[in-house]
């Protein structure tokens, strides 16, 4: 019999996320996860969004990488990386539960959280 997944406020739905893989999944116990959130379908597909965007600029910053004399602060493919893993942090955080929040805020990067993206 197959488990009825669990149906939060408004028609959102429980995921688990695995941000080292991009993994995002309704099983609690499929895989290991890092963060537990609620969303909307639409909201998955943007965090979806969000993750392959990251996966193209880390394709990018591999390349990069045997390029010996570009150091790490003074490489465009990796900002792209560092601010698209952000992204994805505040799109968990935003719709995290109070433990995901916890975990996130325990990570001490909410201030670069909070700065808008168009200001980095």
């Amino acid at each position: 019999m197959r488990k009825r997944e669990k149906v939060t406020t408004l028609g959102q739905k429980t995921y688990y996320i695995h941000v080292a893989s991009g993994e995002i999944t309704q099983s609690r116990t499929a895989s290991a996860w890092d963060f537990e959130i609620s969303a909307l379908d639409d909201e998955i597909t943007l965090l979806r969004e969000l993750f392959d965007q990251n996966y193209s600029s880390d394709i990018q910053s591999f390349y990069r990488a045997h390029v010996p004399y570009v150091q790490y602060h003074d490489d465009k493919p990796n900002d792209g990386y560092d601010n698209g893993l952000l992204n994805i942090y505040k799109k968990i955080y935003e719709l995290g539960t109070d433990e995901t929040k916890k975990q996130i805020e325990e990570m001490d990067i909410i201030t670069t959280l909070e700065v808008p993206i168009d200001e980095r």
